[in-house]
């Protein structure tokens, strides 16, 4: 469970300040992290292994069991024969278990934090694991999820968990290859600010780290442990969602997508429909670069004719023009705001048919 790393940084740290040296080795005697090469065999191992002591000194060597409920895990051997090295030997062997100890419950609590993300655990379970693994279960909380271009990065998962610490109130881990998924606990006061600081401040910290093309979502905030799943659900519908309506953004908000979330959820044949009865046989693809821009300024100033064509630098007859032009060719008139809403929806469904279409491919 303890990487071979983590082993030898404890190890080495261990040899610089006490100046002994010292050996970590797996059940079967085989070397995982050493200071130094000792001239201990595993066969020797071995027989320590199967022999009922917990610590011996043998051949110039103190060696120790290090057990992980019961079941021996480690051996760690300490280079000489004196006090200090028995001594030293006592507290690596502590050190380590207890290492062993803390990555168990970490590993607990990631296991249990997935399950309950993906819905997999029954509502007495979710209780009662959360209070043996001491998580409370009556605080506000929410899922962000952060997913960069090249998919899942290892380096990614541990950047984040460095960046927020290790509390033991806020979880990042991972349920699939594409996407890094953050717990956070929240106080009470002002949640919706602190999510954004939040997701700022994590993206500037990556960024700084090098990880670039990367897009961040967020869920609503949930006040009770059972609905945490709802709030990881939101937060992958936010990023699906902000990359088909909000692609400028790299942040994005389950609360901020408005009707793209409504058509994000309506079957492609409905859309479809939809469209053929917008727009007849013709498609918005086939207008110029003329039109789509006088149109989306014109939403951009709702609806108002004269701060549009300011704003075009064209005279207000021109894009009156352009409106009757469009009318003819759609049968809508945007300076009518039913129709307007209409023809705002219209656009909105064709990018959600495009987009869902080259991820098809």
């Amino acid at each position: 469970m303890i990487s071979n790393q983590i082993l030898q940084n404890t190890i080495d740290g261990l040899k610089s300040i006490t100046r002994v040296d010292l050996c970590v080795m797996d059940a079967d005697g085989k070397e995982v992290a050493s200071t130094a090469e000792m001239k201990h065999d595993a066969k020797t191992s071995a027989d320590f292994a199967l022999s009922p002591a917990d610590s011996q000194e043998i051949q110039g060597y103190q060696y120790f069991k290090i057990f992980d409920e019961q079941q021996l895990e480690y051996i760690l051997v300490a280079g000489g024969t004196g006090e200090d090295a028995y001594m030293v030997g006592k507290i690596a062997a502590f050190q380590i278990q207890s290492l062993l100890v803390a990555y168990k419950e970490r590993f607990d609590k990631d296991n249990f934090i997935k399950n309950l993300l993906l819905d997999n655990l029954l509502l007495v379970d979710i209780y009662s694991r959360s209070k043996k693994l001491h998580i409370q279960a009556d605080v506000p909380r929410v899922v962000m999820i952060v997913e960069t271009g090249s998919g899942k990065d290892n380096n990614v998962l541990e950047l984040a968990r460095t960046y927020l610490g290790s509390n033991g109130k806020d979880f990042v881990t991972a349920v699939d290859e594409n996407n890094v998924i953050v717990v956070r606990e929240l106080s009470e006061a002002d949640a919706a600010k602190e999510i954004e600081r939040l997701a700022k401040s994590l993206e500037h910290f990556l960024e700084k780290e090098g990880i670039q093309d990367m897009r961040i979502a967020y869920g609503t905030v949930v006040r009770e442990l059972k609905e945490v799943s709802r709030s990881y659900k939101e937060a992958k519908m936010a990023l699906d969602v902000g990359k088909i309506f909000f692609d400028e953004r790299d942040i994005v908000a389950y609360s901020e997508l408005g009707i793209g979330r409504l058509i994000y959820q309506l079957p492609i044949p409905l859309c479809k429909m939809f469209i053929k009865e917008i727009f007849g046989g013709k498609s918005p693809d086939n207008f110029d670069e003329e039109t789509f821009t006088t149109i989306y300024k014109f939403f951009e100033n709702s609806l108002n004719v004269s701060e549009t064509s300011r704003q075009l630098f064209i005279h207000r007859n021109t894009l009156v023009y352009r409106l009757d032009k469009l009318q003819k060719s759609t049968g809508l008139d945007l300076r009518v705001f039913e129709d307007a809403i209409t023809f705002k929806i219209a656009l909105m469904v064709v990018k959600y048919m495009k987009y869902m279409e080259s991820v098809d491919y």
